[in-house]
């Protein structure tokens, strides 16, 4: 018989109650940041709150990542490494890096997966990687099904992870400068200014203006909702959901959503399981069109299809609603078919194209009462849902419960009885009590049902079909609720004692590189990450652009093209441009970015020009 395949659903924290709702409404895995060193500055955490999240979440089989991803200085590696030490300590599953001078470091056997900030979008650097000691890689967002299938193809060992849900960099991740050049904030060192959400002036060799101030690089988030069994079956076995600095709501919702598809798909599909334990129920119906979002894509999941950007704005507008009929001073109606809530939060474009919101004070039916009239706010406009207040009222409270099914087991012994309960993975604890066996006027089976199950807050339910082989016998329902207690207690110890953790054992390699020369693309900024290439045959090795700024850089490498987004690509389209070449991008600070337009690979590069 094949055996399954294990797929993780991996859900991002910001903080700790973000990683404990995670866990709640069904991800496998976790991935947060640590004090420092994390691509997100901003959402950096406490070693005391990561150890209360890896606690709770063994106790689920629910691993905990660590993002550890930035390159590094050379005076942050001591610091660095006597971290890596204490999250491993703690029982942290495996980190998450970028910067390889840290595979030089003395390191605990903690397994290291391979951020997606390395830019890994070939086989041969999956291979590499894997043979360095990676036990998980992170692929760039912007690959099709079929790079990933030859990728998995090629590298069947090696576990592959792809993001599925969320914000969308337009840069290939780790190969963007534009916020260190224009701002001195470095993406690769977590410190990222969104340069890419910013307004933009599009204006050709002339100077003639094409577009004016739309946000050109401004891509829509990602949401593979609905490929997610294609994704399964080209190799994929960890489905990964954008989000660090996502609020909880965000990250209930979304989560939620993907864990009953990927149900869904496994009680199709016996050859996929989940990797961890316990079932998620909710009180809500997971929605991703009430989560924040910019409008969604596959963005090249499928190949190169238009619409993966948002030139209007870089903010969410949520679901669709319908459009205002009419207006009469703070009142307007709609035509829609969905419901509005008191306190909706909705918006809509003005005729130049910009975002323009305001709030609900009350409803009735379609007609919708405002604080006061909204000014470009006419018959027949589009209006959108970015804030729905009866959803986020809902998830603001408990909204999922994950339990571990348990089997209960009361048999006789010589001097008294055993209680016994089996968990959902095969944990068994049993613990005999002496007792004095008197037998009961009454049958005692619904008795002994209704006291086994009151489990109450633990993280247990109850899913047995025979309660007891015993006589029938009067046991004392504080007894039973005792005996109870103390097997459930025993239980989860053997929980944490069975749980496994994967250990790596690192030893220095000397496979070569896939070059042997590296540009500022290499992104090495310290001396043991230059130790490590070039121990690995690669013969110049150039600073990285945080360490050594390069004049005329190209600070950013974008599947999303905008001759492609203009109907103006040659190869694909073969459209026709009224304008001269090479265009230019005009920040609303007087920056200029020249565009190359690089067909071979089907990229857009991004130049700083002055």
């Amino acid at each position: 018989m094949r055996q399954s395949t294990n797929i993780e659903l991996l859900s991002p924290a910001k903080n700790l109650e973000c990683g404990l709702a995670a866990i709640d409404h069904g991800a496998d895995a976790v991935y947060i940041g640590a004090p420092k060193f994390g691509a997100r500055a901003a959402a950096g955490n406490s070693l005391e709150d990561i150890a209360k999240l890896v606690e709770y979440a063994h106790l689920f089989n629910v691993r905990i990542y660590v993002t550890v991803n930035t390159i590094l200085k050379d005076e942050e590696l001591e610091e660095t490494e006597q971290l890596i030490w204490q999250l491993y300590r703690m029982h942290v599953d495996a980190l998450i890096v970028q910067d390889m001078g840290i595979i030089r470091l003395n390191l605990p056997p903690i397994p290291l997966h391979a951020s997606t900030q390395m830019d890994n979008r070939t086989p041969e650097k999956v291979r590499f990687l894997a043979d360095a000691g990676f036990r998980q890689v992170v692929l760039a967002r912007e690959l099709t099904v079929e790079e990933i299938r030859h990728i998995h193809e090629t590298c069947p060992d090696v576990a592959l992870e792809v993001f599925v849900h969320g914000a969308l960099c337009v840069s290939f991740s780790g190969q963007c400068y534009a916020s260190q050049a224009c701002f001195g904030r470095s993406a690769n060192r977590g410190e990222c200014a969104q340069f890419c959400r910013l307004p933009f002036n599009l204006v050709d060799a002339n100077g003639k203006e094409i577009m004016h101030e739309k946000h050109l690089l401004s891509l829509k988030d990602m949401n593979q909702l609905d490929l997610l069994e294609e994704l399964m079956d080209a190799g994929v076995t960890s489905f990964k959901i954008e989000g660090r600095l996502k609020d909880v709501g965000y990250v209930k919702n979304v989560t939620a959503a993907y864990r009953q598809r990927l149900d869904s798909i496994f009680r199709r599909k016996s050859e996929y399981k989940k990797t961890s334990s316990g079932t998620s129920t909710f009180t809500f119906t997971p929605d991703l069109s009430k989560s924040f979002n910019r409008g969604f894509t596959h963005y090249f999941l499928e190949g190169r299809k238009g619409d993966i950007a948002q030139f209007n704005t870089p903010k969410a507008m949520g679901e669709e609603m319908g459009r205002v009929k009419e207006v009469r001073g703070n009142m307007i109606t709609v035509a829609g078919v969905k419901p509005f809530n008191n306190g909706d939060g909705l918006c809509f474009l003005d005729n130049e194209g910009h975002l323009q919101g305001f709030r609900v004070n009350r409803v009735e039916q379609n007609k919708l009462f405002l604080q006061a009239r909204v000014p470009g706010l006419t018959p027949r406009t589009p209006l959108y849902r970015n804030l729905d207040q009866q959803f986020e009222q809902t998830l603001a409270k408990r909204s999922a419960e994950r339990k571990i099914a348990i089997t209960w087991n009361l048999y006789e012994t010589p001097m008294g009885f055993a209680l016994s309960a089996r968990d959902e993975d095969g944990n068994e604890a049993t613990l005999i009590f002496p007792c004095e066996k008197q037998l009961a006027e009454k049958p005692q089976q619904e008795n002994i049902a209704r006291q086994l199950s009151k489990l109450g807050n633990t993280p247990y339910s109850t899913v047995n079909d025979q309660w007891s082989t015993v006589n029938n016998y009067f046991i004392p329902s504080s007894l039973l609720s005792e005996w109870r207690r103390l097997v459930i207690e025993e239980l989860t110890r053997l929980r944490r004692i069975n749980y496994h953790q994967e250990i790596a054992v690192w030893k220095p390699t000397k496979h070569p590189y896939l070059q042997q020369s590296l540009t500022y693309l290499g992104n090495v900024m310290n001396a043991e990450a230059k130790a490590f290439y070039a121990g690995h045959g690669v013969k110049q090795i150039d600073d990285a652009f945080e360490k050594s700024p390069v004049d005329d850089a190209t600070v950013m490498f974008c599947k999303h093209c905008l001759r492609f987004a203009m109907g103006w690509c040659p190869t694909k389209q073969q459209g026709k441009s009224p304008y001269r070449e090479p265009y230019y991008l005009q920040s609303l600070d007087g920056k200029i970015f020249k565009l190359v337009f690089d067909c071979k690979d089907c990229q857009m590069k991004v130049v700083l020009s002055n």
